[in-house]
């Protein structure tokens, strides 16, 4: 049985400044890239990071956001040095990152120095800007990623500071969550057993006027397989899945 791979990458850097629209910001230099993979929407350990040495120095606001000083990096590998590992990692992949434009804004750049001909990252790679996703879903809030994780309860007492590999594992939590739609269906029927107390269980409902003679189509194997590891993806991100116990207990 042959099953689709879809393959996508969550990236985050971490770059020497930053301006308050937070945007791409010119002659500014990326000093961490952190990238998880994802294949078919499940987390799979694999992981892509490094620190980068800019020969530039980093602004006080950029350092007070991830905590990365000169020192540091001094004996850090430049970007021309680390490139090529980092495009092995992403190849073949879709690109999930929070305010894409800054992120592609700062690698593409990175490619420009280099003086070789490396295709802008936008034109290789599909890209989705999961802030966009955000916005969309929420309207007039705050969209960053420590209220995203808030509002889909993600654990993120480990961020003290912006890290590029712990925000990409966070983000892909997040990302899982805000498409899985698991997560919204929860908040509904919390809110909904707070209004009305009398609502203590969930009752499967069925047509009443199923004909005795009406056609099942029974899923085939491949459509069994990935339902399973779709449910497995909401348990891991929910700890609980609505669907998996009624299957469990029919």
């Amino acid at each position: 049985m042959n099953l689709k791979i879809n393959r996508q990458i969550v990236l985050d850097t971490e770059t020497t400044g930053i301006n308050k629209f937070g945007v791409h910001y010119k002659n500014h230099r990326i000093i961490e890239i952190g990238a998880v993979e994802l294949i078919n929407r499940r987390l799979t350990g694999n992981y892509y990071h490094t620190y980068i040495k800019p020969n530039c120095l980093i602004d006080i606001e950029a350092y007070n956001i991830h905590g990365i000083s000169d020192s540091f990096l001094v004996n850090k590998p430049t970007f021309n040095e680390i490139f090529n590992n980092f495009l092995n990692f992403i190849n073949n992949s879709e690109l999930i990152i929070h305010n894409a434009p800054f992120d592609v804004g700062f690698i593409n750049q990175e490619f420009y120095f280099l003086e070789q001909e490396i295709e802008n990252i936008n034109i290789s790679h599909s890209i989705i800007d999961t802030l966009l996703i955000a916005r969309k879903l929420f309207p007039g809030k705050r969209n960053n990623l420590d209220a995203l994780c808030k509002r889909y309860q993600i654990d993120n007492s480990k961020r003290t500071v912006h890290s590029a590999l712990l925000d990409a594992e966070i983000l892909a939590k997040v990302y899982l969550a805000m498409t899985g739609g698991q997560t919204s269906m929860v908040f509904y029927m919390k809110n909904e057993i707070k209004k009305n107390s009398s609502l203590k269980i969930i009752q499967k409902i069925l047509p009443i006027n199923i004909q005795k003679k009406t056609k099942i189509i029974y899923a085939n194997d491949k459509e069994l397989l990935m339902h399973t590891l779709y449910l497995d993806s909401i348990i891991k991100q929910n700890k609980k899945c609505l669907w998996y116990e009624l299957i469990k207990n029919n």
